[in-house]
């Protein structure tokens, strides 16, 4: 864990593919706006590329593939404590020209999310043993807290009338994006990882924290930022792309445990089945 905290190089390359590479592909779609897609579509599209790296689901493909563990998880971890305070102040650059929120929502969410996360760090040696005991209970509050969430903005918008005012062919194209997005960042970290001479275990970890978006945080901080907005419309694709996160990275965990993954293949042509 220690030489996982320590690995600094590993941990610029996914904050880097996080907060710089990620938001530059979403200006570039920016001539979508308006044409191929509803501007709310391209401001969630936007916010997408904005949001720090989801942590469990890192971790988990890391280990499946036969990464670094500990160092999967001291960047996905830093890579959320970065982005409570990143997020809200790239979206207020970015989304300024798309009449996006201000920075006014910077300290409701540190409220929401780093003081509930420095307390769970400061109480820990309190409650560590009681929280293993209890594996199970915490883990179902866990998945059940996460549930809530995306229900409450799935009914939201639902009452909203966004899935009316949303088009088949809107939700594809979103998909379409979507999944371009996510093939050009696996291969950009995979590429970046090689470049830069990481090993496979090193790579694989960059790969999967480089390449994820957070959904929990991504629904707390709209909720905070998109208060009164088209808030279905701007999470709509973050949802989408969390689906497709989540089925591509798994096809490439088992590709990369398997050894079925060579050096010089790009990680966007082994994801595919």
């Amino acid at each position: 864990m220690l030489a996982g905290i320590l690995h600094w190089r590993l941990h610029l390359i996914v904050l880097g593919a996080t907060f710089v590479i990620f938001p530059l592909l979403g200006l570039a779609m920016r001539p979508l706006s308006g044409t191929a897609l509803a501007p709310p579509l391209y401001v969630g599209l936007l916010f997408l590329c904005t949001l720090p790296s989801t942590v469990q689901s890192s971790v988990v493909f890391t280990s499946i593939a036969g990464g670094n563990v500990p160092a999967a998880l001291c960047s996905a971890s830093l890579s959320s404590v970065v982005g409570m305070v990143v997020t809200p102040l790239l979206v207020g650059l970015l989304l300024q020209a798309e009449g996006g929120p201000s920075l006014n929502g910077v300290g409701t969410i540190v409220t929401h999310l780093l003081l509930p996360f420095l307390a769970g760090q400061i109480l820990q040696p309190w409650l560590d043993g009681w929280l293993q005991r209890h594996r199970r209970v915490v883990g179902l509050v866990d998945r059940t807290a996460v549930l809530l969430m995306v229900y409450g903005v799935f009914s939201a918008a639902t009452l909203s009338g966004l899935w009316s005012r949303t088009s088949a062919g809107s939700l594809l194209v979103v998909a379409v994006i979507s999944g371009a997005l996510l093939a050009a960042m696996l291969a950009i970290t995979a590429i970046a990882a090689r470049r830069f001479g990481f090993s496979r275990e090193d790579e694989i970890a960059i790969v999967f924290c480089g390449s994820k978006k957070s959904l929990v945080t991504g629904i707390t901080m709209a909720n905070v930022l998109f208060a009164g907005a088209s808030l279905g419309l701007v999470i709509l694709p973050l949802m989408i792309f969390h689906q497709l996160q989540l089925m591509v990275c798994a096809t490439l965990a088992r590709r990369y445990a398997l050894g079925q993954f060579a050096r010089g293949v790009p990680a966007a042509r082994a994801a595919r089945p």
